[in-house]
């Protein structure tokens, strides 16, 4: 079974994917955060100081991680998100500028030859990913967008910009005609769900992947951007 556990930001796509590969004994298929692979790609800047250009890098970098993991791990595998995520990053950006936590409401960015640009850019890339994300699962969990967004620092602070993403992960589901189950509640409800409606097997009990999966959290770095660069060249 090659599942992608998808959701938009902060929907809780690590925790649930962690716990979840604790729970089933599947492996997780991980992908490098944007924050980990930016001082390697943008040195010295943040996501939201990105041109469309570098976004593009960030994008097509970090699909290739995933690709790779995917491959490796052959024909099952729990992955944390998916290629979609890095097109529809991308896309939904089109609409709301380049920093979306900027955005004014209601309002669109100015049209400039570089936007323009980005945007033909952005749909070929998406017409890749999506080829690649249809034969490369058999389903996805999707997680509702019911939690709060984490004021971290790097996370867009625009809920329109969320929900936005979240309502093109769920178009495109559709459009592929992938198998998808939408789970909500608290992180044991969300596991038991997944469980039973996939027909998963167990290897431990909810609670024990539950205190797994947090333990596991807790040694994710999950520093910024800068804070990563000044780390490296110091």
């Amino acid at each position: 079974m090659r599942l992608s556990v998808s959701g938009t930001y902060s929907a809780g796509k690590t925790s649930t994917a962690i716990a979840l590969s604790h729970l089933t004994g599947i492996p997780r298929s991980p992908a490098k955060t944007i924050r980990e692979i930016m001082p390697d790609a943008v040195p010295g800047k943040t996501l939201t100081e990105v041109t469309p250009a570098e976004y593009i890098q960030l994008a097509v970098r970090r699909h290739v991680g995933r690709a790779v993991n995917e491959a490796l791990l052959g024909d099952s595998f729990i992955a944390d998100g998916s290629s979609l995520q890095e097109w529809i990053y991308a896309a939904v950006r089109v609409e709301f500028g380049m920093d979306p936590g900027a955005a004014v409401p209601g309002s669109t960015p100015p049209s400039t030859p570089e936007m323009a640009f980005f945007e033909q850019v952005t749909d070929q890339l998406g017409h890749y990913f999506k080829q690649h994300v249809k034969a490369s699962f058999d389903g996805f969990v999707h997680l509702s967008n019911e939690l709060r967004l984490s004021a971290d620092g790097h996370r867009p602070m625009n809920e329109g910009f969320r929900a936005a993403c979240d309502a093109r992960l769920l178009a495109a589901l559709h459009e592929l005609e992938i198998p998808y189950f939408m789970v909500s509640g608290t992180p044991r409800e969300r596991l038991e769900k997944i469980v039973a409606h996939f027909d998963l097997p167990t290897v431990c009990d909810v609670d024990e992947a539950i205190a797994r999966a947090q333990a596991e959290y807790a040694q994710i770095d999950w520093r910024l951007e800068r804070e990563r660069s000044t780390t490296k060249a110091a």
